[in-house]
């Protein structure tokens, strides 16, 4: 019996150091969360209820999380500590983005950042804009963008996938040039960013990224992101799943992520191996 002891305590005290360095790799990471549609009708994995979505910004608020845009992120990290220039983080700071531009954007997310004061990035479709009803059009975005809380940049031109090798390196550079003049053009403003669709991207998306003039590019994971290695694989916490999404799930895969990140990526190589049965076991919130 003692020695079944010994071994649990063991076992749990193992665990416990290596959640404390988990936690202690991350402290310098900056979460960055990701949202596509926000309304109370679309019963769908990518939806989040309004009241939900009211209740996740007032937690953050209430928590001292600080609102930032993926420029003030690059300039604190791209600023030398030799420099008169520097520029440094704010306490707990956090990026919102979302994905698309679905109108409810503007019906139903804009008016819950105004209440909270709340800055988020939008990652649009542009050849969407004025097409399709359930889009925002170009005068909506116009507006979203004055109001300084929302900072509209790239989601490529039609949200093909840019790993997809039915398309040439010509097409992909068009998917990401075009769109990012196209917001330039009618917003008058700098676009910086794009979000890689699905958040696929290879080594030539991402050499194609810089090569016409993006600062940085975002995709999917649950990790937070950090300084080094790269500005242009940047991870986002996804914030969907359910039709519901109560403010535990949410508090846990945002204070989690240094724990679900890895054993996300853990799950997702056991389905490509084929171990999808072992892979059902593992709980992702």
């Amino acid at each position: 019996m003692k020695k079944i002891l010994t071994f649990l305590l063991v076992i749990i005290l193992a665990f416990g150091g290596f959640l404390t360095w988990l936690f202690a790799r991350e402290q310098d990471g900056v979460p960055i969360l990701v949202y596509h549609q926000v309304n109370n009708v679309d019963k769908n994995q990518m939806t989040v209820t309004v009241e939900d979505f009211d209740a996740q910004i007032k937690y953050l608020v209430d928590s001292g999380y600080t609102f930032i845009t993926p420029d003030e992120l690059i300039d604190a990290w791209e600023s030398s500590e030799e420099s008169d220039q520097k520029t440094a983080l704010p306490n707990k700071p956090i990026i919102v983005t979302f994905d698309d531009g679905y109108i409810d954007m503007y019906k139903n997310v804009f008016p819950i950042l105004q209440k909270y004061n709340a800055k988020v990035t939008l990652f649009t479709i542009t050849d969407y804009l004025n097409l399709y009803p359930n889009y925002l059009t170009w005068s909506q975005a116009r507006e979203l963008q004055s109001s300084g809380l929302v900072d509209v940049e790239s989601h490529t031109l039609s949200h093909f996938s840019l790993t997809d090798k039915r398309f040439s390196s010509t097409e992909v550079r068009n998917q990401l040039y075009s769109s990012k003049q196209a917001i330039e053009w009618y917003l008058k403003k700098p676009v910086n960013f794009v979000a890689y669709p699905s958040g696929l991207y290879t080594q030539e998306v991402e050499d194609l990224t810089k090569d016409v003039g993006y600062r940085g590019a975002f995709t999917v994971d649950y990790g937070l992101s950090h300084k080094e290695p790269q500005h242009y694989v940047l991870p986002r916490i996804p914030i969907f799943g359910d039709n519901s999404y109560p403010l535990l799930r949410f508090k846990i895969r945002l204070l989690g992520a240094p724990i679900i990140a890895p054993l996300n990526r853990f799950k997702n190589q056991l389905i490509h191996d084929g171990n999808g049965m072992i892979a059902d076991f593992i709980w992702i919130p």
